[in-house]
């Protein structure tokens, strides 16, 4: 499920990337009008490239699935290519007081004697004024802005908001939920002792609770020492179902998605491979 030992990962970077801030258009692209939310999608490549492609603007319409199940207006969508997810282009969450950006979209894995079954999709967004402040890697590749830590260190020390939605593919018991994301975190905590409370109020947000597919799991960055956690089996939750507040479990919690040996690492190459494109 979401990490650990024993679980092979035999995912292959071909997520779309986005670029979730009007001002990082393409040359050449057609205006965009106000008051309307665009996102461009990255032209399918060979699994096995992860070269950066061009952009073109396009329109998704506005659908209803058991996942996210809001139809609102003019609201537009990304879908992860590998689970057929799809995720909003933009993102307001009750707690959260900025709208957030999608930049990148992934899936998890896991492998059961050779044969991979997808467990969830995920989407990473962001508050679009962190982007400001990463000009120091403008030019990078997305091979090297994957490979360098520093970048996403940065990402998850600013203090502007940031979250993860992970969207469920199969129905998932809440305790082995918890129990594969305990066996990623804590191997990650200096001293898990020290955040006993927080680990505890986060393990006891799944216990004895039934995850169904299309449960959508939002993990949101207030800032580095407060997270806060949502649940929704349909749509976007009306209030938070708890907050962490320890650094040392909210950046474990980053690390296992963005930092070496990612359970996603197709997400967190359509990160880079977004973030490449924003700061060439």
């Amino acid at each position: 499920m979401v990490g650990g030992g024993g679980i092979g990962i035999g995912a292959t970077p071909r997520s779309v990337s986005l670029l979730p801030h009007n001002r990082f258009r393409p040359p050449n692209s057609n205006p965009i009008p106000r008051n309307r939310t665009h996102f461009l999608e990255r032209n399918r490549i060979p699994p096995t490239k992860l070269s950066v492609h061009k952009f073109s603007p396009i329109r998704i319409p506005s659908f209803s699935i058991k996942a996210t199940a809001s139809s609102v207006g003019n609201t537009e969508y990304v879908e992860e290519p590998a689970t057929n997810v799809k995720f909003q282009s933009s993102l307001s969450l009750p707690g959260c007081p900025s709208s957030l950006s999608l930049i990148g979209t992934g899936f998890r894995e896991k492998v059961f004697a050779i044969i991979g079954v997808k467990v969830y999709a995920a989407g990473l967004y962001l508050n679009p004024s962190i982007l400001d402040k990463l000009e120091a890697w403008k030019g990078r590749n997305a091979a090297e802005i994957q490979e360098d830590s520093s970048l996403f260190n940065l990402i998850y020390q600013d203090p502007l908001e940031k979250s993860l939605q992970i969207v469920l593919v199969r129905d998932v018991d809440g305790k082995t939920f918890w129990d594969a994301l305990d066996e990623a975190i804590s191997p990650r905590i200096k001293s898990p002792q020290v955040d006993e409370t927080a680990l505890s109020t986060f393990r006891g947000i799944f216990q004895n609770r039934p995850l169904k597919k299309g449960t959508s799991i939002f993990l949101t960055w207030l800032h580095p020492s407060k997270m806060l956690v949502h649940l929704s089996a349909e749509g976007i939750p009306s209030a938070a179902d708890a907050t962490i507040q320890s650094e040392n479990v909210t950046i474990s919690l980053f690390d296992v998605f963005f930092g070496r040996g990612p359970v996603s690492p197709s997400l967190k190459a359509s990160v880079s491979n977004c973030l490449a494109s924003i700061l060439r």
